[in-house]
């Protein structure tokens, strides 16, 4: 009966899902204790109200970027820090495209919205062209649009007649607000409806075909890929193109919910955020191995974090301070001196009982 517990407490100890859904239990109990009515969902104006709903929408976009985050950081053992400026691109393309009149819709919607993450592809392209095929370190390679993102956003939403860079466009279609919002009818936020379909759709497309085991082997040992016929630098840039798609389908929602482009603010901070989601999913920051359920369990981890910040009386301004925290406590988790120190405190006390069962014996 103890080996039995033994096996399935290692098994449980070697879990990757173990680390993000003890912490999304504690960051819970915590809301619970700060909000005892945290849990309580009701109808209010015909859509569904309460804490726990508010979380799971406002972690979709961080949901869609972890995801892409979570390949990026696997293929390329780097991550993308331009993924919140990217989101301000897209976001700035589809609502300039919309934006045009006041009556109606200045581009077929579809389209327009087609052309913003199509911006996003391109972002994610030039990393991904530069982080593959130039070899430049990621974060060096991402540090470009990071800093250079959020002024092409501005470009993009300038204002030709007032000669004005960096205003704030606006689309007055209740139609778009749909996205970020609700739909007619609906009592469940549609961001919600988007990030299903997004996760399922990669899913099936990592099931289906043998791109996750190309990824987790270029991640592990490029080198080792190429001997076997993987072409590492294809698989890279194919993962730095679809966090440009991520974060395009972020930034539309993003966009949606103010119903306007804010090159400014929308997606500010998100990339700490992303990476964050990542790390807190057990996924290894070195690349290789990696899964996408931890990412998503860290990412609505990390917003139940924010709402209980805010509920403690903690600023925005003072937000990242704590985020930075939690990542230096995970990278120190996940460290190998850190593993090493469990493994040797487990063999002590596994040494201890045998002492101990053997002197009653």
């Amino acid at each position: 009966m103890d080996n039995n517990k033994e096996k399935f407490l290692s098994r449980l100890k070697r879990n990757q899902l173990l680390l993000p859904i003890t912490a999304l239990i504690v960051m819970l109990i915590v809301n619970v204790i700060i909000t005892p009515n945290f849990f309580k969902v009701s109808i209010n104006n015909g859509v569904l109200y309460g804490f726990i709903i508010d979380i799971l929408n406002r972690s979709c976009e961080l949901i869609i970027l972890a995801v892409g985050m979570t390949l990026v950081v696997a293929s390329s053992r780097g991550t993308d820090i331009s993924v919140g400026a990217v989101m301000a691109v897209s976001g700035a393309i589809i609502v300039r495209l919309l934006g045009g009149s006041y009556d109606g819709y200045a581009m077929f919607p579809a389209l327009a919205i087609f052309i913003g993450l199509l911006g996003g592809v391109a972002c994610g392209a030039f990393n991904g062209l530069l982080v593959a095929r130039f070899n430049i370190q990621p974060m060096v390679a991402t540090l470009i649009l990071f800093t250079a993102g959020r002024g092409i956003a501005q470009l993009i939403s300038s204002d030709p007649v007032k000669h004005a860079t960096g205003v704030i466009l606006y689309v007055r279609q209740e139609s778009f607000k749909w996205i970020g919002g609700f739909i007619p009818g609906c009592v469940i936020p549609t961001p919600i409806f988007i990030v299903i379909a997004f996760v399922l759709l990669t899913q099936l497309f990592l099931k289906k075909t043998a791109f996750s085991t190309y990824i987790q082997t270029v991640g592990i040992n490029p080198k080792a890929g190429r001997l076997v016929g993987i072409n590492s630098v294809l698989v890279v840039f194919c993962c730095y193109l679809f966090c440009g798609l991520s974060s395009g389908v972020a930034g539309l929602i993003a966009s949606s919910r103010i119903y306007s482009s804010d090159a400014n603010n929308i997606g500010l901070n998100l990339e700490m955020d992303a990476i964050l989601a990542v790390a807190l999913g057990g996924n290894s920051l070195g690349g290789g191995k990696f899964n996408m359920a931890g990412s998503i369990i860290g990412a609505i981890t990390i917003q139940a974090l924010t709402t209980s910040l805010y509920a403690i009386g903690v600023s925005a301004d003072q937000l990242p301070i704590y985020k930075a925290v939690v990542v230096i406590l995970i990278v120190l988790f996940q460290s190998p001196a850190f593993a090493k120190y469990r493994a040797m405190a487990a063999l002590k006390i596994k040494n201890q009982k045998s002492g101990v069962s053997g002197g009653v014996k």
